[in-house]
């Protein structure tokens, strides 16, 4: 091999060509048969040449070749000089070939060959090296048995591959060995002493790389000598003033002794396009663009030798690719939309800028119903004005495009709705969210209590909320809230209804009444005992009476008060009883109140009437008593009367 510009490498005879009219689109007009030039061959492993096991390898071939079309190209991927991988492809995409879960056996030399019709060109070997083996797994077909008698006895080296030598050992000692094409093997042994023993395997991977190697060869000395010929390649206009427009020609050519160089080809190329080729001459015109500047290439073939010449071309723009501007640089829906084309540098030499002519589209339509100076106004009664935009510059028969534009209209924020998170309770903190169901953000959010700006806050993200804290101190308040929106400052708010809510009342003053009036309570009747307060409903009522744990009534009622009726009122009823009530914001306790219950009416008339008649019967009996001892004394009998009774 020579370094230089002009390089050697191996190639085979070439086809016959025709010169190349274009190139790309302006570039290639016309191709007939140009033969293809290989500029190199290069393999690659990746994510590296040195990895562990397991790791998904790739080897990558790329081969770069100069065509005038599609090419059919096959590749070969070759191990330690051994077919691996073939396959034939006609894009210029890189071969992959994968080593999925690379093992130690994937370890080796990997080079790649690409063949093309009549030619083939080989990569330089790159080696892989793999790290790391599996842990074998012994298995034997029992564990109990008799002198004399064989055993299946196997050893499993998991995920690994390739040729593999299996060795079986009895107590540390080698006992058998096995090489396969397998990561397992099985056999059968017989064990004659008896006794406990230990088995265990391992293995070998055989690798090519573990060969032993020879001396060196004795030393030739050989000699190689140059072609006295070389490519040369031209360029018209020459220097670095060709400008877009410009009619270019290059000529590719051999200079030097051209006897003895039978089967002599030559090629025009850029980067991987084939422009031209010829027996001693290839020539290329082309109407100039600046996308065609860059590095053009002149090789020459010789049987398996290849010169190359190389010019840089610099092509100067006629004008500039145009930028698309738009003003302003938001917009919202229904405003119209002020856009901008303009090419900012110009060949001076060649045009003024009133010879650059404009045209705006729209998601690929034309906008512009001809070419315009570059100031394009979309109104503001186009519904949606949501679109990709672009511009293309036309002067002299050449087109530049800008790059596209996307716009997207902002949607104007909607009106919005005030509502309050939660209960709202006089006297304790809530919070109030404001939102609207449509507008692009962000959205700026305030709070107003009648005309006092209470707090404000910007959304920026579509998951955010506009919250405010607030705290009423009357029901009456909350109908004076209310919130804006505003997402384009060039426009007024939008404002919400006012704050509707249900608001709740903590209850306070409760009392405990009873009815009949407490002197009127008496055995026999019913006691009523109400209980009522003032606040917000529903309220859960619960009645007590002092000594006992649970409420003698539990209710839930809509109204501020309830009442609780006991039956048959007794003289067990006494004593004293309070109540309680309950609702969303506390809970409030009445003063107690003392029952004593009177004995009945009819009780007290039997008891005054058994009296009297108590008295009654003492004063007759008292009467007659004092009668009948008064008799007595006034009243004697004759003496002979009184004897004779005796």
């Amino acid at each position: 091999m020579v370094p230089g510009s002009c390089c050697l490498i191996s190639v085979f005879t070439l086809f016959e060509s025709e010169v190349v009219e274009g190139f790309g689109n302006s570039l290639v007009s016309s191709v007939t048969l140009l033969s293809p030039v290989f500029t190199s061959v290069t393999l690659t492993l990746e994510p590296s040449n040195a990895v562990s096991q397991g790791t998904n390898v790739t080897v990558r071939c790329q081969a770069l070749v100069s065509s005038s079309g599609f090419l059919n190209r096959k590749y070969t991927i070759y191990k330690d000089n051994t077919v691996v991988y073939t396959e034939s492809i006609t894009t210029a995409e890189d071969l992959i070939y994968s080593l999925r879960m690379a093992r130690v056996a994937n370890t080796g030399k990997y080079k790649c060959k690409v063949n093309i019709p009549g030619k083939e060109l080989s990569s330089s070997s790159e080696k892989l090296t793999v790290t790391g083996l599996q842990t074998p797994v012994l298995s034997v077909d029992k564990r109990v048995f008799s002198e004399g008698e064989e055993v299946t006895v196997g050893c499993k080296a998991p995920g690994e591959s390739g040729a593999i030598v299996f060795y079986f050992y009895k107590d540390s000692k080698e006992l058998y060995e096995e090489r396969v094409d397998a990561n397992h093997v099985e056999t059968r042994l017989r064990f004659n002493n008896a006794g406990d023993h230990r088995l265990h395997c391992d293995y070998r991977v055989i690798l090519l790389t573990d060969s032993v190697p020879s001396n060196a060869s004795n030393n030739v000395v050989v000699t190689v000598k140059e072609l006295f010929i070389t490519p040369v390649i031209s360029v018209r206009p020459h220097g670095s003033m060709i400008i877009e427009g410009d009619n270019l020609d290059i000529s590719c050519s051999v200079s030097g002794n051209l006897q003895n160089s039978s089967g002599l080809k030559v090629f025009l190329s850029k980067g991987p396009t084939l422009l031209s080729s010829g027996q001693s001459k290839a020539n290329h015109s082309m109407r100039a663009l600046a996308e065609h500047s860059g590095e053009f290439q002149c090789s020459l073939e010789v049987g398996n030798v290849v010169k190359r010449a190389t010019e840089n071309v610099r092509i100067t723009e006629l004008f500039s690719q145009p930028v698309l501007t738009m003003y302003p640089t938001e917009v919202f829906e229904r405003e119209k939309i002020t856009l901008t084309c303009k090419s900012t540098n110009y060949s001076s030499d060649r045009i003024s800028s009133s010879d650059v002519k404009y045209s705006i589209y729209k998601d690929n339509y034309t906008l512009t119903p001809g070419s315009f100076n570059g100031i394009y106004v979309v109104p503001g009664v186009v519904p949606n004005s949501s679109g990709i935009y672009s511009c293309k510059a036309d002067a002299r028969m050449i087109s530049k495009y800008s790059a596209k534009l996307p716009v997207q209209a902002k949607v104007l924020v909607s009106k919005p709705e005030i509502t309050a998170i939660g209960r709202v309770i006089v006297g304790k903190p809530f919070q109030v969210r404001c939102h609207s169901d449509r507008g692009s953000l962000p959205i700026e959010y305030t709070l107003w209590k009648k005309y006092s700006e209470v707090n404000s806050t910007t959304v920026q993200q579509p998951h955010h909320q506009a919250i405010f804290p607030v705290t009423v101190q009357h029901y009456s308040d909350m109908q004076d809230y209310k919130c804006e929106a505003r997402n384009n400052p060039k426009i007024d708010t939008v404002v919400s209804n006012k704050l509707n809510t249900t608001v709740i009342v903590p209850l306070s003053n409760p009392g405990l009444s009873v009815v009949p009036d407490l002197l009127e309570v008496t055995e026999g009747n019913e006691m009523y005992l109400i209980c009522g307060v003032e606040g917000s409903p529903p309220v859960t009522f619960k009645w007590y009476r002092r000594g006992n744990v649970q409420p003698l009534f539990t209710t839930t009622s809509t109204q501020s008060s309830a009442s609780h009726r006991i039956k048959g009122v007794g003289n067990e009823h006494s004593g004293t009883y309070y109540c309680e009530a309950i609702n969303y914001a506390n809970m409030v306790r009445s003063q107690p109140v003392t029952v004593d219950v009177k004995m009945a009416t009819w009780k007290k008339g039997l008891i005054v009437a058994c009296c009297l008649l108590v008295v009654a019967l003492l004063a007759l009996a008292c009467v007659l008593r004092y009668n009948s001892k008064r008799g007595r004394e006034t009243y004697s009998p004759p003496a002979t009367q009184a004897f004779a009774g005796v």
